[in-house]
C-alpha cells in the first residue's frame, strides 16, 4: 500500500506558485478594512518569503486588525497603515501629527482614491489645491462660528509651504509601505515633485546679545537652565528630562539620555532622545559647572522649604516643589523672562540655533559642532547653519583680498616652495 502523497501546503496557507518571471506569489483571504474578506497577492523572491508574507497578513486578519490592499480607498489604506504599522515605528507626538494630517488633509482630499489607480496627476492636483484653499472653508470652521467663509468673506487662511510638504511626505511614507509589501509597484507620491519650502529664517544672538541675556539671567530662579541651554545647544526636552545622575560635575560631564515630552495618552513622559545620535555625552563648561552647583543648593533649600509637599524627581530642573517643569510653562517663562530683561523675542529653541552660530563664528570645528548638538548627520548641521558657513566664507575671501591687494611685501614671507595649510 503506498503512502498517501503529502500536501504541499498546509491549511490556510494560501495559494503559492512560482511565476514565469521566476518570482514567488501567494494569495489568500484577509479581512478588509471595509470589513469584507478580500483576496490579497504578495510577492517573493523565494517560496518561503512569499509564504511568510501571506503568513502574517493572515495572522493580522485572524486577529481581527483589517489589511489594506491595493484595491482599497486610501482612506481605508491610511486608516490601516497609521493604526497597524506607523503606531509602532513612530513617537507618539510624532504619530498624533500623522494622525491630524491624514485627517484633515489627506482623507478629504484623496480618501476616496484607490490606491491602485492614483496616479500623479492626482497627487498634484490635491496638492495645488491644498495651496490655495482658505482652511476655514475647507474644514468648516466658519459654519459655528458664522463668520469669515460662511458670510461671503473669505479670511484666505492657508496653510504654510512646509505644512503642504508635510502632508506630501506623510502620504509618501504611506504609499512606501504599500510597496515594500508589494501592494504597489511604485511610489506614485515620490513622482510629484513638490516646490522645497524656505526654511523658516532664525535670528540667533549676537555675541553681544548672549553675554546681556546671560547677566540678566542670573537674577532668575532658571539661571542654571538657560546658562546650560546657551553654552551646550540641548534642546528644550533634553534640558528638562536631565537628572542629577545624569551629572559629573566633578568630571564635568553630562550624559543626555532621555527626553520629557508631554504626549497625549501619558502627560509627561520621558522618552528616550529624538534619534541614537543625540544620545550623547558632552564637556560641561566651567561656568555651567558652577551655576549648577548653585542651583543644587538651591533646590535643597526649595526642599525643606517644600517639606512633605516635595515629589521626588530625580530632575534638575523642577518646580519649586520637586515636580517635572512642562515644557510648554517653560515656553511661557522664557518668553516673561526674555520681556523684563529688555531682550528681544526669540524662541526657546533659538538658543540652540545661538549656540551652534557663536561656536561658527569663532571657528570651531562642523563636526565638533554636530556632536555636540546630538544631530543624526553632519549634513543636518551643515544645512541648517548654511547661512552661518556663506557669511564665514565672504569675511574669509575678503581677508584674502585685502592680503592680496597689499602693496608692501608683508615680513618674513614664506618662501615660494613651502606648502602652507
Amino acid at each position: 500500500m503506498t503512502a498517501p502523497k503529502r500536501k504541499s501546503r498546509a491549511n490556510g496557507e494560501g495559494t503559492i506558485y512560482q511565476r514565469k518571471d521566476g518570482r514567488w506569489e501567494a494569495a489568500g483571504y484577509v479581512l478588509a478594512a471595509d470589513g469584507t474578506s478580500k483576496r490579497v497577492r504578495v510577492y517573493g523572491t523565494t517560496r518561503r518569503q512569499a509564504a511568510d508574507k501571506l503568513a502574517e497578513k493572515i495572522a493580522d486578519s485572524n486577529r481581527g486588525l483589517p489589511v489594506a490592499t491595493a484595491e482599497s480607498t486610501l482612506g481605508d489604506y491610511l486608516t490601516y497603515w497609521l493604526n497597524g504599522v506607523a503606531v509602532h515605528r513612530l513617537r507618539e507626538n510624532t504619530h498624533t501629527r500623522y494622525a491630524a494630517c491624514v485627517r484633515l488633509h489627506l482623507i478629504p482630499g484623496l480618501g476616496t482614491k484607490k490606491v491602485a489607480r492614483l496616479t500623479a496627476k492626482d497627487v498634484r492636483t490635491f496638492l495645488d489645491r491644498l495651496r490655495t484653499a482658505c482652511q476655514c472653508c475647507a474644514q468648516g470652521l466658519d459654519t459655528e462660528r458664522k463668520q469669515c467663509c460662511a458670510v461671503g468673506e473669505c479670511c484666505q487662511k492657508l496653510l504654510s509651504p512646509s505644512t503642504v510638504t508635510y502632508v506630501h511626505s506623510v502620504l509618501k511614507s504611506a504609499l512606501e509601505h504599500a510597496v515594500r509589501e508589494d501592494e504597489l509597484p511604485r511610489n506614485i507620491a515620490r513622482n510629484v515633485k513638490a516646490a522645497t519650502p524656505r526654511t523658516r529664517r532664525f535670528r540667533p544672538l549676537t555675541a553681544v546679545e548672549a553675554r546681556k541675556f546671560l547677566n540678566a539671567a542670573r537674577a532668575d530662579r532658571l539661571h542654571a537652565l538657560y546658562e546650560f541651554a546657551l553654552r551646550t545647544g540641548l534642546r528644550k526636552g533634553e534640558l528638562l528630562g536631565l537628572r542629577w545622575e545624569d551629572l559629573d560635575l566633578n568630571a564635568g560631564t553630562a550624559t543626555i539620555r532621555h527626553s520629557l515630552q508631554r504626549t497625549r495618552t501619558g502627560g509627561l513622559t520621558h522618552l528616550p532622545t529624538k534619534t541614537r545620535a543625540s544620545e550623547r555625552r558632552i564637556a560641561l563648561p566651567t561656568e555651567c559647572i558652577r551655576s549648577l552647583k548653585e542651583h543644587k543648593q538651591h533646590q535643597d533649600t526649595e526642599r525643606e522649604t517644600a517639606g512633605s509637599a516635595w515629589q521626588y524627581s530625580g530632575l534638575v530642573f523642577t518646580t519649586p516643589t520637586g515636580r517635572p517643569l512642562d515644557p510648554a510653562n517653560l515656553t511661557r517663562r522664557f518668553r516673561s523672562f526674555l520681556d523684563r530683561a529688555g531682550l528681544r523675542r526669540i524662541r526657546f529653541h533659538d538658543l540652540r540655533h545661538s549656540t551652534a552660530t557663536l561656536l561658527l563664528e569663532q571657528g570651531v570645528d562642523l563636526v565638533v559642532i554636530k556632536e555636540l548638538l546630538g544631530h543624526a548627520h553632519i549634513g543636518v548641521t551643515a544645512g541648517v547653519y548654511a547661512h552661518v558657513r556663506l557669511r564665514l566664507q565672504r569675511q574669509a575671501i575678503d581677508t584674502l583680498s585685502g592680503a592680496l591687494g597689499a602693496t608692501e611685501e608683508p615680513p618674513n614671507d614664506p618662501p615660494a616652495a613651502t606648502l602652507v595649510r
